[in-house]
């Protein structure tokens, strides 16, 4: 949720960049919670379940990429990772983990608190725009929006967030094509990450899942444009 208590966690193993970043968060109205290595991270995240994570990528214990994915595990809350100037970021790597933006220190304070309110806003916007429709249902496959979980022929399909999401999305849109990019931004907000390979790869795991081959829905390639769930007439 998107006001002036949500929480953020930040994670960085430098004392002075978290007091900072408290500073310029505290200063418009967030509340800060502070972790210093991985594993702190992951106790931290559990203990306060704030409403977006500042991520480090260089930390001891567990660096950024474990922490980013144990928390996938078990939370869809935005994740901005940060990076120091040089180090080179995997952009393919990130979206696959589920973050959902990324910032090179050092930083202005004003782009920092853009990034901030803006994946905040899109995490509220989607999270009230699929409020209104819980269940997508067609040939022996069930979609719960509300509860994550996917049902083909009454057996349950385990998917990481991002995964049922890009389907939900495109089962929502039925007969729809869409293209990498378009599912980069609708999925994960930003087109600025650049890469569409991670738009097949996820494509690729979620038809290892689900295709059955009997049914009259499909996860189907346009070629040279994109992807649609195709629907067709028994």
């Amino acid at each position: 949720m998107m006001n002036d208590k949500s929480t953020i966690l930040i994670v960085d193993d430098e004392v002075n960049i978290c007091e900072l970043i408290r500073l310029y968060v505290e200063k418009e109205g967030y509340k800060a919670v502070i972790a210093t290595d991985g594993e702190q991270a992951i106790e931290k995240f559990k203990s306060t379940n704030p409403d977006i994570v500042l991520l480090d990528i260089m930390l001891p214990k567990k660096d950024g990429w474990q922490v980013c994915r144990e928390i996938r595990g078990f939370s869809d809350a935005p994740i901005i990772m940060i990076t120091a100037k040089g180090e080179t970021f995997d952009k393919v790597l990130g979206l696959e983990l589920g973050a959902d933006d990324y910032i090179v220190k050092p930083f202005e304070p004003k782009e920092l608190i853009a990034r901030i309110k803006a994946v905040l806003r899109r995490s509220e916007s989607k999270t009230v725009s699929d409020s209104d429709s819980s269940e997508l249902v067609f040939d022996g496959l069930r979609i719960g929006k509300e509860t994550y979980e996917i049902y083909i022929d009454d057996k349950k399909i385990d998917m990481p967030p991002k995964e049922f999401e890009l389907l939900y999305f495109l089962a929502k849109n039925k007969n729809k094509v869409y293209t990498r990019d378009q599912l980069l931004d609708e999925i994960w907000g930003y087109e600025f990450f650049g890469d569409s390979r991670t738009v097949d790869v996820h494509i690729k795991r979620i038809r290892e899942k689900i295709d059955v081959g009997d049914k009259n829905w499909q996860l189907k390639t346009v070629w040279g444009v994109g992807y649609k769930f195709e629907v067709t007439e028994k």
